[in-house]
């Protein structure tokens, strides 16, 4: 995979509001969608999403991304 695909992952995930339902709905595994949202982190070297029991919701640096990948 490519660091777009993991981008548009991110973006389905903010969308979606979870990882499981961004997962399901591009038919992946949990696991995977989670292990390329980390590779995507690490290789960005920053949080994207901040991750808690209840919520998730893009860290400022997940905000810049996603107003970067907004069509203009």
């Amino acid at each position: 995979m490519d660091r777009l695909s993991d981008i548009a992952l991110f973006l389905r995930v903010v969308d979606l509001g979870t990882i499981s339902a961004a997962a399901r709905s591009l038919d992946l595994s949990v696991a995977v969608a989670s292990q390329r949202l980390q590779r995507l982190e690490k290789g960005l070297n920053v949080r994207l999403l901040h991750r808690t029991t209840r919520r998730l919701h893009p860290t400022p640096e997940g905000l810049s991304l996603i107003h970067i990948s907004e069509p203009t």
